[in-house]
Formats: C-alpha cells, sequence, structure tokens
C-alpha cells in the first residue's frame, strides 16, 4: 500500500511541475510581441518616406507656392524646384535659377516659401524636394503652372533600364609614350544592372571627363552586348584624355541622359617634354654659340695685313712709312734728296747683272792689266832648275 501510494505521489506532482511549465511558456509566447513591438506613436520620422504637401495645386508665374515636407532626416538641408516633365530628364528640366535650399527641423519637418516660375521643359509639371547631403531622399508632389505649355511625356526607352550596381574603377597603367606626353588611357570599368522589363541591346553610353571648373567633354561609347531584363553586366569602356593632360580630372558615365557614375582620375605630368625642352635650349644655345664663333673666325682681320678706313691692305713697311710721309712737307722730299728712303726691292725681283767697268773704274777695258804680261819694273825672278 505504501509502494502505491508513494508512485501515484510522484505522478502527481510530475504532473503538476508540466502544468506550471506549460503556462509559464504560453504566458511568455504572450508577452514577447507586446514587448518587441514598439507603438505606433514612437516610430522615428526618420523611417517613415519623406512627403511633400503644397498650399496650392496652380499657380502663375510669378506668384508664390508654400511647400509643406515631413518624414525627413533632422536637421538635413534640402533643395526645392519646380520641374517639367516629371522630372524625367533629371535637374536639366528643372527652373534651377529659382530653386530654394532649406534645413529641416528636429522632428524632420519644414515649411518653405518658394516663387513660381515656368521650367524650361512643358508641363506635367512637379516640385521636386532631394537631400543635399547624407543620405539621398527626394519626393515629388504634382503642381501646375498656370499658362506654361503642356505636352505629353516621352515615350520610355524600349532599351531597357540601366542602373549602375557597384562603384566604377579605372584599370590601365601608363606606359613610356605618356611619359613624353602622349595621350593617357584606361578602361572605365562598371557592373550595371536592367531594371527594365525588356532586354538591352547594344546599348550606347556616353563618357566624359572633365577638368577643374570646366564642364565634361561627353563621347559616345557603343558596348557590343545585351543586357536581360534583370540581369546584371560587367561592362569596358575605353577612356583618353588629349596629349599632354595632367592633373585632377573626373570621368563621369552617361546612359539615357542620366549620370550613372563619376570616378576620379588623377594624371601626372609628362616629365619627359620638359626634359625634351631642356635638352633642346642647350642644344640650340651650343649651335648658335658655335656658329658665332665661326662667323668671327672668318671676318676678324688676319695677323700680316692691316686694313686702312678705305679698306685696302697695307704691307708692314707701307705702315711704318706711313707716319713719316704724314709728317713730311710737300715738296721737302725733292729739295732735300739725302732724306729720301730708299724702297726695298721686291722679294721676288733679280738683280740686276753687274758691270765689269763699274766693278773696276780706274782702269778702261784696253788698259786693264793681263796675266800674261809683266811689269818691266818687276826684277827678273830666277828660274829654278830644270
Amino acid at each position: 500500500m505504501r509502494a502505491g501510494s508513494g508512485r501515484r505521489t510522484v505522478r502527481a506532482r510530475r504532473r503538476h511541475r508540466t502544468a506550471a511549465v506549460t503556462s509559464v511558456l504560453a504566458a511568455l509566447a504572450f508577452l514577447l510581441p507586446l514587448q518587441t513591438a514598439p507603438p505606433a506613436s514612437a516610430t522615428p520620422a526618420a523611417a517613415l518616406a519623406p512627403t511633400l504637401s503644397l498650399s496650392a495645386q496652380q499657380a502663375g508665374k510669378g506668384g508664390t507656392l508654400t511647400v509643406t515636407g515631413s518624414g525627413w532626416r533632422p536637421k538635413t538641408l534640402l533643395t526645392l524646384l519646380i520641374c517639367g516633365q516629371n522630372m524625367i530628364g533629371g535637374t536639366n528640366a528643372c527652373a534651377n535659377g529659382a530653386g530654394r535650399a532649406v534645413t529641416t527641423g528636429p522632428d524632420g519637418t519644414f515649411h518653405k516659401e518658394i516663387p513660381v516660375a515656368e521650367p524650361p521643359k512643358p508641363c506635367p509639371c512637379v516640385v521636386h524636394a532631394a537631400t543635399v547631403t547624407g543620405a539621398p531622399a527626394a519626393a515629388d508632389a504634382p503642381f501646375t503652372v498656370a499658362g506654361h505649355p503642356v505636352a505629353p511625356l516621352p515615350q520610355e526607352d524600349a532599351g531597357g533600364r540601366l542602373s549602375v550596381l557597384a562603384p566604377p574603377r579605372l584599370e590601365g597603367s601608363s606606359g613610356l609614350l605618356t611619359w613624353f606626353g602622349a595621350p593617357p588611357q584606361r578602361r572605365l570599368v562598371i557592373t550595371v544592372g536592367n531594371l527594365g522589363a525588356t532586354p538591352a541591346k547594344d546599348p550606347v553610353f556616353e563618357v566624359g571627363t572633365s577638368h577643374g571648373v570646366y564642364a565634361p567633354q561627353w563621347e559616345e561609347r557603343q558596348w557590343q552586348g545585351t543586357v536581360s531584363a534583370g540581369r546584371r553586366q560587367r561592362i569596358e569602356l575605353p577612356v583618353e584624355l588629349p596629349a599632354g593632360a595632367h592633373g585632377d580630372y573626373l570621368v563621369s558615365l552617361k546612359y539615357g541622359g542620366k549620370v550613372l557614375a563619376e570616378q576620379p582620375w588623377g594624371v601626372g605630368r609628362p616629365w619627359g617634354v620638359t626634359l625634351f625642352w631642356i635638352l633642346l635650349c642647350v642644344v640650340v644655345s651650343a649651335a648658335v654659340f658655335r656658329i658665332g664663333m665661326v662667323v668671327v673666325d672668318r671676318v676678324r682681320p688676319r695677323e700680316g695685313a692691316a686694313r686702312t678706313p678705305g679698306g685696302a691692305a697695307r704691307t708692314p713697311e707701307s705702315s711704318l712709312r706711313t707716319p713719316a710721309r704724314a709728317h713730311r712737307k710737300p715738296g721737302s722730299a725733292l729739295r732735300n734728296p739725302l732724306r729720301m728712303r730708299r724702297r726695298a726691292p721686291a722679294p721676288d725681283a733679280a738683280p740686276p747683272p753687274a758691270d765689269p767697268a763699274a766693278t773696276l773704274p780706274w782702269f778702261t777695258p784696253d788698259t786693264a792689266p793681263s796675266a800674261t804680261t809683266s811689269d818691266p819694273a818687276d826684277p827678273p825672278r830666277a828660274k829654278g832648275p830644270t
């Protein structure tokens, strides 16, 4: 009896424990959703989609319009524009000169009056608000500009809607010719996705390069291939800068009138061109100096001949005689022949033949002594033995 009652007691205790655990689990399952789900009033404004409301749905040019926004990030700078064609072509369809800027309050709301202006594109028009800094956010509100022309919206291109899915990058490197001023070349690599319902076959992109504050120079680049609907594709497009380009450039990619991506590009200075000009200046300067020395050597007077002011050359003897003649009085040479200088004969002139009579003036040709006759006054000489 005692054993049976003990077993019933243990079973009863087990049942009570199981019931208690089940009750606790049911209570936790009921209370857990109530604790995790925040109340609707506690939802932050940043989690809501930004919205716009207008004080009037139609106004004429020159009037004012009050724009009220809610659901924006607190303390965020926004731009307000009136755009035509529902802003299909981007900010190019907006009246940018009449735009206004506004900063949202701590609760993500704002109130701002903007002037009504006619956009460059026909209506249907919208009031467009977009963030300037931080995460991108935008909202549109329909609006009609009284007196502004109205035209149907352009048809959507059947070539698909491409969007960039990954940050672009530039691949490639510069060669030796680029160091000497050749055009720098790269490949713009992007990953695009087709968000449309139709495939994009052989899409035509526009690649633009800009330097500093100048506007981009756009060039068309066609990619051979097909991007299926809902698919992604890696695309490479060539990019080339002008010859001798250096500095900071910005490469932009446009498709369908919209800028899809931008990538900065720092190009080094072509120092080979600078070295070439330095060498050219050195070589030209040396050549000019050498030519000048040759000309000076040709035109300078020689050492053996001096030139008179009249241009006639004179010998050293004549130059020595010139001062004496300059100080001589006219006719003095005729009156005083002893002071006249005998001119030196020319070196190549032959000497005059010697006259025998002039050599021995005390003899005449018939009275000249003979070698065979003897003087009568001389004593006879003794003859030797024969």
